[in-house]
């Protein structure tokens, strides 16, 4: 112990009286500093990665809503004569998203399914679409206070209202049960228009989803058992194998267009 002592002394006395040994010896403290602090954030930033990520999609949620109305103004602009000064709604003033995070997820059985963190306590409901960063997840069928089931996109109980990007031909985006990366668009008219490698985006026919949200590309033309239709396979955007952070989206007027679609059903039932 006493030559401990006298050792750590000396070196005291060393690097603090003799310019070279004090200059190598912070040089050498700063390079093993340098290498503990660069040790130390790696390992808190990785546990901040989830704070990061929900930061970049609270962003990207803010980007997307932007990109989609300046695609409904644009709409606007081109369908009808713009009057100077003229306040244009924002059709997606309607729309919020709640972000949640997937914590169960199947997509090797015939009817799939994914489970969220998130519930009726986070105002989670019944028919809420769910998206990712690529396109469509699913949509929300049972509820709890925490969590949510979603009906999975390659859950072939499910059926998408879709279209060909760029045209207003409608069919329906529905799984097959065999690539969990591929889907099959059914029931598009005939005369519809689309090339191999078209983007397919939701239709907007729903309060599930707005109009334009991504869906995937065509990749083959099918013969359909009707010739009055054509059946496209689609490469799916969204990778449900790898499916992390999700947004729930949220159609303020679902109530409201529910409750008169439910008045349109009643007078067509009473012959009005």
């Amino acid at each position: 112990m006493l030559l401990i002592v006298y050792v750590a002394l000396s070196c005291m006395l060393l690097f603090r009286n003799n310019p070279y040994q004090q200059h190598v010896y912070l040089t050498s403290a700063n390079s093993v500093a340098a290498t503990t602090y660069g040790a130390a954030s790696s390992v808190t930033g990785y546990f901040h990665l989830r704070d990061v990520n929900n930061d970049l999609q609270r962003r990207c949620i803010d980007l997307e809503i932007e990109v989609l109305e300046l695609k409904r103004q644009l709409r606007q602009y081109r369908d009808s004569d713009y009057v100077a000064h003229q306040e244009i709604d924002s059709a997606l003033a309607r729309y919020s998203f709640i972000v949640a995070h997937v914590i169960n997820n199947s997509v090797n059985r015939p009817y799939n399914y994914v489970t969220l963190d998130k519930g009726e306590l986070d105002g989670v409901h019944p028919e809420m679409g769910v998206i990712d960063q690529n396109g469509i997840v699913g949509i929300v069928n049972v509820t709890g206070p925490h969590s949510a089931r979603v009906i999975s996109l390659l859950n072939s109980h499910l059926r998408l209202s879709c279209k060909v990007k760029g045209y207003d031909h409608v069919g329906s985006l529905v799984w097959d049960g065999k690539n969990p990366s591929e889907a099959l668009l059914e029931e598009l008219p005939r005369h519809a228009v689309f090339e191999v490698g078209d983007t397919i985006i939701t239709s907007g026919y729903s309060t599930v989803f707005p109009e334009g949200v991504p869906v995937g590309r065509v990749i083959k033309s099918l013969r359909d058992n009707d010739e009055n239709f054509f059946t496209l396979r689609v490469e799916l955007f969204t990778d449900f194998t790898t499916l992390g952070t999700v947004r729930i989206v949220d159609d303020h007027m679902r109530d409201e267009l529910h409750e008169v679609e439910r008045d349109i059903k009643t007078e067509s039932k009473f012959g009005l």
